[in-house]
C-alpha cells in the first residue's frame, strides 16, 4: 500500500552476527561492471523505472550511479543527485540529534515523554504513565500503527500526537514491536521542547551543514525545488505502472520527510559507519552513535520476516534503526516506502561498508533483494537468487490477497437490501482520535466522508457498504443498529465511530 507499516513495507532486519566459521571480508577492488549487472537485472525483475545506488567503503565512496530514468516514458536519465524521498529513513537522523541531546546531558533515552512534552498522553495507564523517550523510538508502545492519523491527514504533528493518545492499545505496554510513525514524531517534538530550536532547524545545523549534505531536504516543497528529481510510480490494480503525485510533506516530520540525493546519502552513510565525528569535526559520541544501532524490541521471526530472511537468527528494532545478522555478518539497515518511492539503507559496520538504494517505484521488494545481492557481490559470498525468493513473497501475498477477497464474496449476501431508507444511515459519527467523520447523501447516493477521504457507498449486503477508494482498498462500512432500529455506530478502518445526536 503507500505507507510504512510491516504490513505494507515490512521492517527488515536486527541482531549481533551469528556466524560461524571466518567472517566474510569485502573485496580489495570493486568490481564496477558486476554491481551495474546486478543493479540493472533487479531493475528489469522488478520493473523499475530508475533508482540510485551509493556504496561506501571505509570512508570513502567506491560507487556512486544512475540507473533507468526519472520518469517513465521519459528521457531524463537517474544521476547519482537525483532527488528521491527517504520517507521512513529520515528516523535515523531523529535518533541522532536525540543522541547528541543525551551526550549534552538535556535528556536521557529513559526520559519520561512528559518530562521533556508536557502535554504527551496515552490511552493505555499504564503506557501512560512509564512511556519513555527510548519507547517511542523503538516502537514498543503498544500502540497500533493508525497511518491514516498522518496519512494524507489534515492535521498537523502537534494535533496527530494529541489523536494517537487518545486511541485504544493494540497490545500489552512494552509486549513488542509495532510501527508506529506518529510516536516518533513525538519524540522529534520533544527534542524541540528540548533543545529551543525546531527539529528539522536542529538537524540541518547540528547534521547536514557539518557533513556537507546540501542536497537534504525536509518537506516536499523543497525537495521538488531541484530540477532533478524523480517521479513517484505506482502499480494500478491492472498491473500497470502509473505516474503519481509526489506525497506532500507540507511541513518537516521526523519520522518520514526528508528527501536527499545517493551523492547525500553516501555522506550519511560514511557518518553512520564511523565513530560520530564528521568532516573533522566530532558530531556525537561514538556512544551515543552506536546506542542508535543497539537492539531494542525484538521482531518475530515469524512468517514473511522469516521467508525474507533465510540467512537470519534474530532481528531487533533498535533507535530509527534495525540489527539482523547475515551470512554471519552483523548487518545495520531501515527501509522507506511512501507514494510512488522507495529507499533502503544497509550498514556492515564491521567490514565499513553501506549500502543506499533510491527509486521510483513504491510496494516493490527490490530494495531488499537488490541490497542483499549487493551484499552477496561485494564480499564474495554464495550465489542466492533473491529477486526470485522476493517475488515468490509477492507472488504468495497477491494470491493470499486474492483468495481473502474471494471468500469475502462468496460469504456475501447478494439478494439483501438495506434495513433502511438511505436518508437513515445519515449523520455525524465519533471515535477516539479519529474524531468526527460523516455518512451523507450526494445527488442521491450515500458518501462517506473522513479526514481529507470522501468515498461514495455501495450496498454490499444488510447493513454493511464499500467504501470506493483505491488509496483505502475500499474498506467495509457496517452500521449498528440499535434496539429501536435506529443506526447508533458504524465501524470503518477497524475503529468504531458512534452516531452523534444533531445539535438542537
Amino acid at each position: 500500500m503507500y505507507w510504512t507499516a510491516p504490513r505494507y513495507q515490512p521492517v527488515i532486519a536486527l541482531l549481533l552476527a551469528a556466524g560461524f566459521g571466518p567472517r566474510p571480508t569485502c573485496a580489495q577492488e570493486i568490481d564496477a561492471r558486476a554491481l551495474d549487472a546486478v543493479v540493472q537485472s533487479a531493475m528489469k525483475v522488478w520493473k523499475v523505472p530508475g533508482a540510485s545506488i551509493v556504496i561506501v567503503r571505509g570512508n570513502k565512496v567506491v560507487y556512486l550511479k544512475g540507473f533507468g530514468v526519472r520518469e517513465a516514458g521519459g528521457k531524463e536519465p537517474v544521476t547519482a543527485d537525483t532527488i528521491f524521498p527517504l520517507s521512513s529513513c529520515t528516523k535515523g537522523f531523529t535518533s541522532v540529534a536525540l543522541a547528541m541531546l543525551v551526550d549534552q546531558g538535556k535528556l536521557d533515552w529513559d526520559d519520561p515523554v512528559r518530562k521533556h512534552l508536557p502535554s504527551f498522553r496515552l490511552a493505555d495507564p499504564l503506557a501512560d504513565e512509564n512511556v519513555t523517550l527510548r519507547d517511542l523510538l523503538s516502537h514498543r508502545t503498544g500502540v497500533g500503527g493508525h497511518d491514516l492519523l498522518w496519512y494524507r491527514s489534515p492535521w498537523d504533528l502537534e494535533e496527530q500526537i494529541r489523536r494517537i493518545g487518545q486511541v485504544k492499545p493494540a497490545r500489552s505496554f512494552r509486549s513488542g514491536m509495532i510501527y508506529q510513525n506518529i510516536m516518533v514524531g513525538a519524540a522529534g517534538q520533544a527534542m524541540h521542547r528540548t533543545a529551543g530550536v525546531r527539529w528539522n532547524d536542529f538537524v540541518r545545523k547540528e547534521i547536514l551543514v557539518p557533513l556537507d549534505m546540501s542536497a537534504t531536504t525536509f518537506t516536499t516543497a523543497a525537495a521538488l525545488k531541484a530540477m532533478d528529481h524523480a517521479s513517484p510510480h505506482r502499480k494500478n490494480r491492472q498491473g500497470k505502472i502509473d505516474v503519481v503525485p509526489w506525497y506532500d510533506f507540507a511541513h518537516p516530520h521526523p519520522a518520514l520527510s526528508m528527501s536527499t540525493s545517493a551523492r547525500d546519502l553516501g555522506k550519511w552513510i560514511k557518518f553512520q559507519l564511523g565513530d560520530g565525528s564528521g568532516n573533522g569535526q566530532r558530531l556525537v559520541s561514538a556512544r551515543g552513535l552506536e546506542e542508535t544501532h543497539t537492539p531494542q524490541t525484538v521482531i518475530r521471526m515469524e512468517d514473511v520476516v522469516r521467508h525474507e530472511n533465510p540467512y537470519t537468527t534474530q532481528i531487533s528494532y533498535c533507535l530509527g534503526w534495525v540489527l539482523q545478522d547475515y551470512r554471519g555478518m552483523k548487518l545495520v539497515s531501515h527501509a522507506g516506502n511512501i507514494d510512488g518511492m522507495r529507499a533502503h539503507i544497509t550498514l556492515v559496520p564491521g567490514a565499513g561498508v553501506g549500502i543506499g538504494i533510491l527509486c521510483n517505484l513504491q510496494d516493490t521488494r527490490m530494495n531488499l533483494a537488490l541490497s542483499n545481492a549487493l551484499l552477496d557481490t561485494l564480499f564474495g559470498l554464495p550465489y542466492r537468487d533473491w529477486d526470485a525468493l522476493y517475488l515468490q513473497g509477492a507472488k504468495a501475498k497477491e494470491t493470499a490477497d486474492a483468495a481473502r477477497l474471494r471468500d469475502l464474496e462468496a460469504k456475501r449476501h447478494k439478494d439483501t437490501k438495506p434495513s433502511l431508507r438511505p436518508s437513515a444511515y445519515e449523520g455525524m459519527f465519533e471515535a477516539p482520535g479519529y474524531g468526527t467523520c460523516q455518512v451523507a447523501q450526494d445527488k442521491g447516493a450515500l458518501t462517506w466522508k473522513w479526514s481529507t477521504f470522501q468515498c461514495p457507498l455501495e450496498h454490499y449486503h444488510y447493513d454493511t457498504f464499500t467504501a470506493r477508494h483505491p488509496v483505502l482498498d475500499d474498506p467495509q462500512l457496517v452500521f449498528r443498529l440499535g434496539s429501536d432500529g435506529e443506526v447508533v455506530a458504524l465501524r470503518a478502518l477497524d475503529v468504531e465511530f458512534k452516531k452523534v445526536a444533531p445539535k438542537k
